[in-house]
């Protein structure tokens, strides 16, 4: 009995160690990546009609997941050969220079390249620069969720990943106020728009962080200066022992298992809908915001107000992933989640632009988005291991992505065609939730349960 609570004791003080080292790091690199991929939904504000169009925002703000798409893949699986560190802070030097260089929008000129696109110059420049920013970023997300499973066995990892994406909604807690007060307070300090200080100003933290990676960041456990041997090997051994664990549920390895897959294909389906709907919401949250009555000069009200849904999602992710993993239960974890987001979409759409209303129907939605997805990947991650693991979950966000593109792209077009509504496309979205939902609920199981875990261990 000594023996198993020693055991016990030293399992969790070393997990606690891992957690305390990684995911404060990982979780500040997160903060910066989701700043830079989304600070552009701030900047939309004084850039429309001036810059750009809704119309040209909304295609614009998709783009960026198109090069996210199509490096998705390639830049995971060269970072489980040349190791996280030094693609990571690869990653995140090259966006944060992208990022800043949207400062630029509306200073350079194409010729007639922009014209055979039917764009004007600044029209070209955003849509290049948020192509960009897209291959530069490709890889960091889902590098980050492989990076995980080197280092917590599943039964832990649905809890740390919540714990480091609720850098989603901290981000936009954080940034949500800052960036409407950059755009306030910094317009026309030297000459230069407030959105042009905001590209500038949020871009330069990736750099760094960039930079910190090399120098904090092991590639794996056995690499990792602040573990003891008994330690390192004890990691090693529980990543392993969930790894041999995941035979009884169509284990795959190689990188050709991860597309056979059907299961691969389904969740891929399911990420689509969920980051259709949270894109398209995260996108033109300030948007809505400021529709609801507020000045149109006020960006650092609307920046406060936006605090309030990313502020209860940063709570509610978290216990949703402990939740989970105190139960064992994924799927109705994760369908419950999109559920409770249809759920806010269906309101928002219905109430208006009132006010105290549109705040609570867009809590619900992020909420709910967020704790969907602060589980969705403890479903990939229990049936998918080792070149596998990298494919199929660069795989599954990229194609999950895609929805990015086409949320953002949605709400834009129907704005444009209503003159401003939004209720259809908020519907749309609802729908688009619920197919992820269901698909969630009737997929093969992909998971081990709570009993299988603990006779393994």
């Amino acid at each position: 009995m000594a023996t198993a609570v020693a055991s016990a004791e030293f399992e969790n003080a070393t997990f606690g160690k891992v957690a305390w080292r990684l995911i404060p790091f990982l979780f500040l690199c997160y903060i910066v990546a989701f700043l830079d991929r989304v600070n552009v939904s701030f900047a939309k504000l004084q850039m429309v009609p001036d810059v750009i169009s809704d119309a040209v925002y909304g295609v614009g703000a998709g783009i960026f997941f198109i090069g996210y798409f199509i490096f998705e893949v390639p830049s995971n699986v060269i970072l489980e050969r040349v190791g996280a560190r030094m693609w990571i802070a690869r990653i995140m030097i090259t966006w944060g220079i992208i990022s800043s260089l949207f400062m630029f929008t509306a200073d350079v000129h194409w010729g007639g390249i922009a014209a055979a696109f039917n764009c004007t110059d600044a029209e070209f420049t955003f849509y290049v620069l948020r192509f960009l920013l897209g291959v530069a970023e490709a890889g960091f997300f889902p590098g980050i969720i492989l990076y995980m499973t080197y280092w917590f066995p599943g039964p832990r990892r649905a809890k740390f990943i919540a714990l480091f994406m609720t850098a989603i909604a901290i981000a936009n807690v954080i940034g949500s106020p800052v960036s409407g007060a950059i755009m306030q307070y910094m317009d026309g300090v030297s000459g230069w728009h407030g959105w042009q200080w905001l590209f500038l100003l949020e871009g330069i933290p990736s750099v760094i962080i960039g930079l910190m990676v090399l120098w904090l960041l092991p590639n794996g456990p056995k690499d990792a200066r602040w573990l003891t041997r008994e330690e390192k090997e004890f990691v090693v051994q529980q990543v392993h022992a969930d790894e041999a664990s995941k035979k009884d549920h169509g284990q795959r390895h190689s990188f050709a298992d991860a597309f056979k897959d059907m299961r691969v294909w389904a969740l891929a389906v399911v990420y689509f809908c969920g980051v259709v709907c949270f894109y398209a919401i995260n996108f033109w949250m300030p948007t809505i915001i400021q529709e609801v009555g507020i000045d149109k000069q006020d960006f650092l009200k609307v920046g406060l107000l936006s605090m309030i849904p990313w502020g209860f999602a940063a709570v509610a992710m978290v216990y949703w992933g402990a939740h989970s993993d105190r139960t064992g239960e994924r799927r109705w974890h994760a369908a419950g989640g999109l559920l409770l987001g249809i759920a806010g979409l269906v309101m928002l759409a219905l109430i208006g632009h009132d006010a105290v209303l549109s705040i609570i129907a867009l809590t619900l939605v992020t909420v709910g988005l967020l704790s969907w997805v602060a589980t969705f990947w403890s479903l990939p991650t229990a049936f998918l291991s080792g070149t596998a693991a990298a494919a199929g979950i660069a795989w599954i966000n990229s194609v999950g992505n895609l929805g990015g593109h086409f949320g953002p792209v949605l709400i834009g077009h129907i704005r444009a065609a209503t003159g401003g509504a939004t209720q259809s496309a908020l519907f749309a979205l609802a729908a688009v939730a619920l197919l992820g939902a269901l698909i969630i609920l009737f997929m093969p199981r992909t998971g081990v349960s709570k009993a299988a875990t603990s006779a393994a261990h």
